[in-house]
């Protein structure tokens, strides 16, 4: 069995079928990895996800941001945004079940006998990788309740608080968790977060580095694949950190890695129209 992991789809499901032809891959005997944000911007995000759900225990999917943001719309907490290719899923009509498959997924994923762990964005310097999964649970154990529910995704959205304090609760202490693991670009040596810099590693606010790179960061020396920051352009010089969207729906490409050998494969992307 090879084991490969894949960046942002974000409805873009032709790239990732070029990429798993190219491998020849096989979910009678291979497991996709998936990085989150599998919905959004991209023309296909009700293929793909059909796609991805389908693949059902060959596929291990973790939680984007986009995919919370579709999660919300279904369940008439936000609006959609202009720039949202999300209609298709939500007049579709296995929407209900797709919706259900979406909420039971992770926000972390660890694969213990590889000693290798996949988060959408990242995971904040001042947790160790065992109290990232315990956090982590916290959100999912909501998403997964149907009375926890509608309160999280209500308020869901927002920057604050900006620094993890353990004796948050309710939630405020879920949105900075969420905010942790699918948003996060930036953050201080405390796990303070800046969640308006987009851009390249050149783009920190001062006082600000990239989340892998605090020198105390405790899961320093644990490999680590993530999705998220199409600025980087899959480039992340921190060692055992793989930085794995590489801006497809913007255009450039689709990245699959085998996630034994580190291998990458690359497939070229039409830009989002």
């Amino acid at each position: 069995m090879t084991t490969y992991a894949v960046g942002d789809l974000q409805g873009c499901l032709e790239p990732l079928q070029c990429l798993l032809q190219r491998v020849d891959f096989s979910p009678s005997r291979d497991c996709l990895w998936l990085a989150g944000d599998l919905v959004n911007r991209g023309p296909q995000s009700l293929e793909a996800l059909r796609f991805v759900r389908d693949l059902g225990t060959s596929c291990v999917t973790v939680l984007g941001n986009h995919d919370l943001h579709l999660v919300a719309v279904a369940h008439n907490i936000e609006r959609l945004k202009r720039s949202d290719t999300l209609k298709s899923i939500l007049d579709a009509p296995d929407r209900a079940d797709l919706i259900h498959w979406l909420r039971q997924q992770k926000l972390i994923h660890h694969d213990a006998e590889r000693e290798t762990t996949m988060v959408h964005a990242g995971i904040p310097p001042q947790w160790t990788l065992a109290k990232a999964l315990r956090r982590a649970a916290e959100v999912e154990q909501a998403l997964r309740d149907d009375a926890l529910l509608p309160p999280f995704l209500d308020g869901m959205y927002g920057n604050q608080p900006a620094k993890w304090n353990k004796e948050l609760q309710g939630v405020p202490r879920l949105r900075l968790i969420t905010n942790y693991f699918t948003r996060m670009r930036f953050c201080k040596a405390d796990g303070t977060l800046e969640l308006q810099a987009k851009d390249g590693l050149d783009s920190a606010p001062p006082g600000f580095e990239p989340w892998f790179s605090h020198s105390n960061r405790k899961t320093r020396g644990c490999k680590i694949i993530f999705g998220h920051w199409a600025a980087l352009e899959g480039h992340c010089d921190e060692p055992n950190v793989y930085a794995l969207d590489t801006g497809c729906v913007w255009g450039n490409t689709m990245t699959l890695m085998n996630v034994d050998s580190n291998e990458l494969h690359h497939c070229d992307c039409e830009a989002k129209p």
